[in-house]
């Protein structure tokens, strides 16, 4: 089918999902994430066969690197949203206007759901499962690298729903992965919204192409700010699994931002330690002034999403300059500040303008499974209509529900 086609069969079936009471809902994401992971051979082997092809890149490769454990945590995820209330049908307000009316908003779906993404068939089940439970449609167009492993996750799941009396044919996964099916995506008016989900220029693509409404998942350079009161105890840890626990994800740390009395007393050690992670450590002049293990850094690295181990240490001198630093360079996504100052703690949470804000705390944990929504369409850094990481509520509109008796506008 062409792209077209394939979105408006999407549209097509989309009431199987929208008029679905939260049990049907909920039957549908058990089946799914037993399917994940009672069919997690055919996956891999699928998998394999993309990553036989694959030659971007070791850090690229790790996002499309699926194995047992992998599924078993995407599957546990569909589970999670199984156990979250349905946000549709949830009356956000309600009121009775001089003339009687009642009015209600009313929480419903979207109602199709574009969804377009790189190499992480993960993205694939996350997806199905978040419109499953907030009653969307559905169109997948991942990147040609991962097309085996996608196909093949959604075959297991539409079968699973197939089998159980389910209609599944509000999922649809695009076969062409050209850039000009890309294009043609972009504009299918079948789409009610679009999310795009990778990178810088994946979403800047998207931003230029499309015509149908997108809400934009930023890039991710992260900033972690060493206060002068940090605790070295405490920072070190958390920059080092900030960094290197997954550094090809967007809540991956990118810069280092430090006050000068810390820089004195820990920065080399600290260098030292991520070094011995393989990190590259780059930063300003008096960062080497301080540390001989660090390289030059270049202007556009205070700036990148390196998604790689690597690294970028700016000096401050003081919680003013590193906050304005941070939101000059930012992309919008997460900073921590590690302080034990209570009061510069709260200063950093009201004056930095990013979706997700820590203290004390590793920028990783920006997760929609981390943070209870059980799973994530993306990590939206723009302030319509959703920001952070993107759950049920988040691919949910509303409508308004006006009761009358009789009533005329005079």
């Amino acid at each position: 089918m062409t792209v077209n086609e394939t979105c408006r069969l999407a549209k097509a079936n989309a009431n199987a999902v929208a008029f679905s009471t939260e049990s049907e809902k909920n039957e549908m994401l058990s089946l799914a994430a037993e399917a994940l992971t009672a069919h997690a051979d055919e996956i891999l082997a699928a998998n394999t066969r993309d990553l036989d092809r694959f030659t971007r890149g070791e850090q690229l490769r790790d996002r499309l690197a699926l194995n047992e454990s992998r599924i078993a945590g995407v599957a546990e995820g569909l589970r999670q949203l199984r156990a979250l209330p349905c946000p549709v049908g949830e009356v956000i307000e309600r009121h009775t206007t001089a003339s009687g009316l009642k009015i209600e908003r009313v929480r419903v779906p979207f109602g199709v759901v574009g969804i377009i993404y790189e190499a992480r068939p993960n993205v694939t089940a996350d997806a199905i499962g978040l419109c499953v439970k907030s009653g969307n449609a559905v169109v997948l167009r991942g990147s040609g690298d991962a097309y085996e492993s996608n196909r093949a996750i959604v075959a297991v799941i539409k079968r699973a729903l197939k089998e159980k009396g389910f209609n599944p044919e509000f999922i649809q996964l695009l076969d062409d992965c050209s850039r000009e099916g890309a294009r043609e995506f972009m504009r299918c008016q079948s789409l009610d919204v679009l999310i795009p989900r990778g990178s810088a220029s994946l979403i800047q693509s998207t931003l230029e192409n499309a015509t149908v409404p997108v809400i934009e998942t930023g890039t991710g350079n992260c900033h972690i700010y060493l206060e002068a009161s940090a605790d070295f105890q405490k920072a070190l840890p958390i920059v080092i699994n900030a960094k290197t626990q997954r550094p090809s994800v967007c809540n991956a740390a990118e810069s280092l931002v430090v006050d000068e009395s810390f820089a004195r007393a820990h920065l080399c050690e600290l260098v030292s330690a991520l070094r011995d992670k393989g990190v590259e450590v780059v930063g300003d002049e008096p960062s080497r002034a301080i540390c001989s293990g660090i390289l030059p850094a270049a202007e556009e690295d205070f700036y990148t999403e390196f998604l790689a181990l690597k690294i970028s240490v700016k000096i401050v001198n003081g919680a003013d300059e590193a906050i304005a630093f941070i939101n000059e360079h930012s992309t919008g996504h997460s900073e921590a500040i590690v302080t034990e100052n209570g009061e510069l703690a709260e200063k950093f949470l009201r004056e930095i303008d990013s979706a997700c804000v820590y203290v004390n705390a590793s920028t990783r944990f920006t997760d929609g499974f981390e943070f209870g929504f059980g799973a994530e369409m993306g990590i939206s850094t723009q302030k319509l209509h959703a920001r952070g990481p993107m759950g049920l509520r988040e691919l949910t509109s509303y409508k308004f529900l006006i009761r009358g008796n009789g009533q005329i506008r005079t």
